[in-house]
């Protein structure tokens, strides 16, 4: 009888660097897990982890294995060990070789594979599918079919042009297997987990229960990771809408403001990146800094450089694209003066910055009143667009993803210039984990109407930014927030 407290054991099996490995970071959300490396043999001993619930419960155990390499010698021993004539079936004959004096020798390591699978309820047998199928994949098939454990083949690099997965299912149907997963480790679909666990549910019916519940818990994490990804981004929206610094009528006053309300929001924007990096279980180094100054028009980081904002869709003045202080606003607050018509007036004065030093002076002196240095609205539409194109970059990578996120990836996750039609795509994943069809969603043009709104009138609230001169809490501020979360979260 099985135990059905007992969590589900598996062991995960294949030739040399077909990204075992790779499987078990992405499985477990943990990059430092095992060995990654792009050369054979890099995984020498079995390692294992257990794949939890949210509550901390136990449902399967996976086994990290080392590389099969010498399947077909393997068989010619077996052979002299117990010929077919001799009957034995396949788990007395892979016990007769376990026993044998090679496999402490030349058969060490496939022999600890083949002790481990023995040892498990099933055995996930990993394909890199940009690899041939060759006579020696099929001899290591015969070699695990050999335990008597039910095997489940997953397609690895199955979105890269170079996979080849129509060879690699023919091939595993003449051997009796038709039951398969395509699991890109690098670049696995937003439903690759459910979709392995189903087909493990398929063969390991009396687990049928313990797997549902994974399932079903695994759903619930990953909700819960895009609510709190949607509230950090809130809170960002918040903070950099909010942030008003005051300054003189003095053109290098305006400047050193101008250059000081930059760097705050760059810099709350990087926290929030490394917030979204560590919610999402990814490393900083997945997303590194790019530092400022940008050679050429680089993206990289810089919310203010123009290109970037072209480059999500987002169209921008004449004075905005070519002005030193470029995305700051100034208000002019005066006691008959509307907060809109201010904020309206900024904007003009913004979108004109070339020429600040003449219209700040002259309207500035003209109303008699105190300004402001705002962020300007097309800077946080492209924070806003930017943030929700990260989540989506991560909700798509795989932990075993090697290279870096970086600004052109992100790019391609936003939309073109508005005058170029958007025609549906789904590209193929190169090797560096870029993702593919799950990622090429509706692109993002602008930020949600209701989250537009709320901005507006977040505006008139700077004791709601943390990044302000002044900042104070206030229980509008964390109720707008959660509004605006939801409202994040319907735009993914």
């Amino acid at each position: 009888m099985t135990d059905a407290s007992k969590p589900i054991d598996l062991a995960v099996v294949g030739h040399t660097n077909t990204g075992k490995t790779s499987l078990l970071r992405t499985l477990l959300r943990d990059e430092s897990f095992g060995e990654v490396a792009d050369r054979p043999g890099t995984t020498r001993h079995v390692e294992s982890a257990q794949l939890l619930t949210e509550t901390g419960q136990a449902i399967l155990v996976l086994r990290d294995t080392p590389g099969l390499e010498d399947a077909m010698g393997v068989l010619d021993y077996l052979d002299q060990l117990s010929p077919p004539q001799e009957r034995h079936d396949g788990p007395e004959r892979i016990r007769l070789l376990l026993d044998s004096p090679e496999s402490a020798g030349r058969f060490e390591q496939e022999c600890r594979v083949l002790a481990t699978v023995l040892e498990t309820d099933a055995a996930l047998y990993v394909i890199d599918t940009r690899d041939p199928v060759l006579p020696k994949h099929r001899d290591e098939l015969m070699l695990l079919t050999a335990c008597g454990r039910p095997i489940l083949p997953v397609l690895n690099f199955t979105r890269t042009t170079l996979s080849d997965t129509a060879a690699w299912r023919d091939a595993l149907a003449r051997l009796g297997l038709h039951a398969t997963v395509d699991f890109d480790t690098v670049a696995p679909a937003l439903d690759g987990e459910g979709q392995l666990l189903d087909r493990l549910a398929l063969m390991l019916d009396h687990h049928a229960a313990a797997l549902q519940t994974l399932r079903t818990d695994l759903g619930l994490q990953r909700l819960r990771r895009l609510q709190d990804a949607t509230r950090l981004i809130a809170e960002l929206l918040v903070d950099a809408t909010a942030l008003r610094l005051p300054c003189s009528q003095d053109p290098t006053d305006m400047a050193a403001i101008a250059l000081r309300l930059r760097k705050r929001t760059r810099d709350r924007e990087q926290d929030c990146v490394h917030a979204l990096l560590k919610r999402y279980r990814f490393s900083k180094m997945t997303f590194p800094h790019h530092p400022l100054p940008l050679e050429g028009e680089r993206w990289g980081m810089d919310l203010f450089n123009p290109q970037a904002l072209r480059t999500f869709g987002i169209q921008v003045g004449k004075g905005m694209a070519t002005g030193a202080m470029a995305g700051a606003t100034i208000d002019v607050l005066t006691g008959g003066l509307s907060l809109g018509a201010a904020a309206l007036l900024g904007a003009a004065i913004g979108g004109a910055w070339q020429g600040a030093s003449q219209w700040g002076k002259r309207l500035v002196g003209r109303l008699a009143g105190n300004t402001e240095m705002t962020v300007d609205d097309p800077v946080l539409h492209l924070l806003g667009l930017r943030q929700l194109a990260l989540v989506r970059a991560l909700e798509c990578r795989g932990h075993a993803a090697m290279r870096p996120i970086d600004g052109d990836l992100l790019a391609r996750m936003a939309p073109p210039e508005p005058t170029v039609p958007v025609e549906p795509e789904v590209q193929a994943v190169p090797e560096d984990g870029a993702p593919a069809s799950d990622a090429a969603l509706e692109p993002l043009r602008r930020l949600p109407p209701d989250v537009q709104r709320m901005l507006g009138e977040v505006r008139g609230h700077p004791n709601w930014s943390s990044i302000g001169e002044d900042p104070v809490p206030d229980a509008r501020r964390e109720a707008l927030v959660g509004a605006m979360a939801q409202a994040l979260f319907a735009a993914l």
